[in-house]
């Protein structure tokens, strides 16, 4: 097993000991690779691959479980992708425009596919004016930063004094910002799985116990929220969930996996939140359990993910690069 620490080490250890410590128990006990922050730079041989650590070489297919930037943006796939080396979930492409909600909402709404309301700014801008945004969006919104996950910076403001705020800590963790409008609705999510011939599972509702699904509300209070699997939908509800959810999955160029989250408002209209490439994996995250209710048991979906990203790096092995 290869874990990458919080300070983007990358070390190789034995998969009980990693779950045999909490989250928050000190680095030590693995092995060191050199690859990361003040690491040697790889060497690039006359043939077009990289030379890797004898760890990575002796992989038969990777299964990343990163979440944010340089696990889910593309990074990651990217060099298991140089390094000739078979991985489940998104690839390059799916992975980076999914983590980056202004590009996935552009092209989601470029394909038709609706979505909330939003504007973009960047740190080197000046700042929005909260007058002219609610005018835009209404009152109140939600500020995230533009390429994290897990509600991680995500702010609610309906004044100018909050909104001001809210600007500032999205920009503690990235460059750009996304003020998107408020929806009111119930919070609609299904998992979708495959490459060419994609499946969606049955839909599943989150219920939070917060005014929104925070980072609190997801990972700090075990009474947070509840999950409804399957979601108590109306049959042509649930049937245009699987529709839109395989229609942003492909209009994203995803494979693998994929998450897609809704807003169904009052009036039955559905709203694509966003799209997670690489959702919870845990045994009672939505992802997996989504498809336990679809009828595909947790060590089956690991099986068919690892196959799937083998069969597509086998169909990319045969292309031509002259």
């Amino acid at each position: 097993m290869l874990r990458i620490d919080r300070h983007g080490s990358w070390r190789r250890e034995d998969p009980d000991a990693f779950l045999a410590r909490t989250l928050l128990a000190d680095e030590g006990g693995a092995a060191e690779l050199p690859l990361g922050p003040g690491a040697p730079r790889l060497d690039l041989p006359e043939r077009p691959s990289v030379s890797t650590p004898d760890a990575l070489q002796m992989l038969d297919v990777v299964f990343p479980v990163l979440h944010g930037p340089y696990g889910e943006d593309g990074s990651v796939q990217g060099l298991l992708k140089t390094a000739g080396i078979p991985f489940a979930g998104p690839g390059v492409l799916a992975a980076a425009v999914g983590l980056d909600k202004d590009v996935m909402k552009r092209l989601l709404r470029a394909a038709g596919i609706p979505v909330a309301d939003f504007r973009v700014a960047h740190a080197a801008d000046p700042r929005p004016a909260w007058d002219a945004i609610a005018a835009q969006l209404g009152s109140p919104v939600f500020v995230k930063p533009a390429n994290l996950g897990s509600s991680v910076g995500i702010h609610k403001a309906a004044a100018a004094g909050p909104f001001a705020d809210a600007v500032e800590r999205a920009f503690a963790y990235d460059s750009k910002i996304l003020i998107e409008r408020a929806i009111a609705g119930r919070e609609i999510e299904c998992a979708v799985l495959g490459n060419d011939q994609p499946i969606a599972s049955v839909p599943g509702e989150v219920i939070p116990h917060h005014e929104f699904y925070s980072y609190e509300a997801k990972y700090l209070d075990d009474d947070g929220a509840e999950l409804a699997i399957p979601a108590d939908l109306e049959p042509s509800v649930a049937a245009r969930t699987r529709e839109l959810s395989l229609a942003a999955y492909r209009a994203l160029c995803c494979d693998g996996m994929a998450r897609v989250d809704f807003f169904l408002q009052d009036d039955g209209a559905l709203l694509v939140n966003e799209i997670n490439t690489i959702p919870g994996f845990t045994r009672i995250s939505m992802y997996p359990k989504l498809w336990e209710a679809s009828g595909i048991p947790y060590s089956e979906l690991i099986e068919r993910l690892l196959r799937l990203g083998i069969e597509r790096h086998e169909r990319e092995s045969t292309l031509r690069s002259d």
